[in-house]
């Protein structure tokens, strides 16, 4: 993209972003006392959207941290309001040492949406403190907007007091965060100590890559303290083992990406680019699961509380995920399609889509999709049909010839499908990393899920 053209799509979005703080405010001020519920949701929807576009524009993102990220922004989403619904529980006492958090004072009243919202700004500006200026800005710009139309009619001590209870919140969760293991990764982003196993069948830095590094991302996040007990206890998958003999499973595996991506269909190599989610220019795989749970949370507009905790079932189901995903990926340091394939079957092929600069087996989108999936199936059903439009509009890939066509589906479960299958279409995972990945996603948010979101009704 040229300067010119680029100062043109930065203007846009300048642009746009003003529209729609003016929207926000046209919105929440429109909305009578009978119909609240729904600018609260709104509310909850728009925070979504801006840890969206602050993960998109802030530099030297990751998948990994990304995923870290959206799951502290959204628990506090969630401890920030729960003590105001008492059929829910708040995770503490459940989570990873997540001992204790901030109580409010229930003699007192509080406007629960004034605390989440201070709660969503404070914690997104400290988990991504490195973000520019600008997008600061941005937050404060929204916070002061949702601030103003909730506050106009309320006393000033119940706003002061709203207000702090979320910022205590926040602060709480992002001391808490300090001790995970990931706490300000995207300094340390690749390894350039670390020494690679060497072994046959083991990962090598890809000639055809998306990343400029020959050294691995984040090769000990797997290390890092997962917020679901049961999920640091999965026992690793089973892999097939390394072998080279034509008829072998290990060899058939690589031959199914050989075969396709010499048949790959125009709809093929639309899910293959669909499903990128290049962290230089998009919000990254687990902000496309997050982007979907705002369309089914705009679609279904549930209260405060159930919202709230769908982002945050979503999140932390992602992010353990991709610790586990990446506890995996380095405890086998598999090969991906790029280094057999030219050694042992056509020394002149090459992948539809570049190699991540990451071992192989088993596969993130297909374990962080199956994770979200399996949290919104389990909250909404199995059938639900939405259209995915996060990258309508994207320019052409020029180099795949190949349109970004907006994607519609069924069921929660076909998009993590696709989501898998983009992978084996781009010739970067074989059917074992994508199946594997999808057993792994269900069991990570089964885990999840099987948490005291509710408390239990007492039998009289």
């Amino acid at each position: 993209m040229s300067s010119k053209n680029n100062n043109v799509a930065m203007g846009s979005r300048h642009v746009s972003w003003f529209i729609d703080i003016v929207a926000i405010f046209i919105l929440i001020s429109g909305c009578s006392t009978d119909n609240s519920r729904v600018s609260e949701t709104e509310v909850v929807l728009k925070w979504a959207d801006m840890t969206n576009h602050i993960t998109r524009y802030t530099p030297s993102n990751s998948p990994t941290f990304a995923s870290r990220a959206y799951a502290y922004i959204a628990l506090t989403m969630y401890e920030s309001v729960v003590h105001g619904f008492p059929d829910h529980n708040s995770m503490v006492g459940q989570l990873n040492g997540l001992d204790s958090l901030p109580k409010p004072d229930l003699k007192q009243d509080y406007n629960w949406v004034l605390s989440m919202n201070a709660a969503q700004s404070r914690i997104i500006k400290s988990i991504y403190q490195q973000t520019s200026d600008e997008n600061k800005l941005k937050i404060d710009s929204l916070e002061q907007v949702i601030f103003e139309h909730f506050s106009d009619t309320l006393s000033q001590d119940l706003v002061d007091r709203s207000i702090k209870y979320g910022e205590r919140v926040a602060n709480a969760i992002f001391e808490w965060s300090k001790t995970d293991g990931g706490h300000r990764g995207y300094l340390k982003n690749f390894d350039k100590n670390m020494v690679h196993p060497d072994f046959p069948g083991s990962w090598k830095p890809p000639l055809y890559a998306q990343s400029f590094s020959h050294y691995p991302l984040h090769p000990h996040w797997g290390e890092n303290r997962t917020f679901v007990k049961a999920n640091r206890e999965i026992p690793e998958p089973y892999m097939i083992p390394y072998d080279t003999v034509p008829g072998s499973p290990y060899y058939n595996q690589f031959m199914e990406v050989y075969t396709k991506e010499q048949t790959l269909t125009r709809k093929e190599k639309e899910a293959a680019i669909w499903w990128g989610d290049d962290p230089d220019v998009t919000f990254t795989p687990p902000g496309h699961s997050y982007y979907i749970a705002t369309l089914v949370v705009g679609e279904k507009n549930p209260d405060l509380i159930m919202a709230s905790e769908v982002f945050a079932k979503t999140a932390m189901a992602v992010a353990d995920a991709f610790i586990k995903c990446w506890e995996w990926k380095y405890h086998f340091f598999s090969e991906r399609a790029n280094t057999y394939i030219p050694k042992f079957i056509d020394a002149e092929w090459e992948s539809f889509w570049p190699d991540p600069p990451f071992p192989a087996f088993p596969s993130g989108h297909a374990i962080q999709a199956a994770s979200a999936a399996t949290v919104l199936e389990n909250t909404f059903g199995e059938q639900f049909v939405f259209t995915d439009r996060a990258h309508e509009g994207r320019e052409r890939d020029e180099v795949r010839d190949t349109d970004f066509v907006v994607r519609t589906f069924d069921t929660f479960w076909a998009f993590a499908q696709e989501t898998a299958d983009s992978r084996f279409y781009g010739g970067i995972h074989t059917p074992q990393d994508n199946e594997v990945g999808l057993e792994m996603g269900k069991t990570i948010a089964s885990n999840v899920i099987a948490l005291e979101w509710k408390k239990q009704k007492t039998a009289k």
